[in-house]
């Protein structure tokens, strides 16, 4: 499957990190990639999922690393632009309630 990553300085203070198509086991690494080193806590970033159909346990594990390292530097990770499907995946995994999600993208989602 392919990924799309896209990463968006669009404010000072906010990277807005775009991921279009599947997030699995083949796929995650390069969101990783793209991912982690922005999380430095100088910024508000703000994952923008709404062009995401699927994402595995490795995809998620990749977000939760993610949200981790970001909330360890005081930062904080926005997970927006979900479909029913992702929603009721965080809803079931418990996600919702640790992670910040919004329903859209906002330009000032931080």
């Amino acid at each position: 499957m392919n990924l799309a990553v896209q990463v968006m300085n669009e404010e000072e203070n906010q990277i807005t990190v775009s991921v279009e198509g599947e997030v699995d086991v083949y796929t995650a690494p390069q969101l990783r990639e793209k991912l982690l080193p922005l999380c430095d806590g100088k910024h508000c970033i703000i994952v923008d999922l709404t062009h995401v159909d699927y994402i595995d346990s490795t995809g998620l594990g990749v977000l939760i690393g993610a949200y981790k390292a970001q909330r360890a530097t005081a930062g904080k990770f926005v997970i927006s632009g979900m479909n029913a499907r992702l929603s009721r995946l965080f809803k079931i995994t418990g996600l919702n309630e640790v992670m910040e999600i919004e329903d859209k993208v906002q330009e000032d989602g931080c």
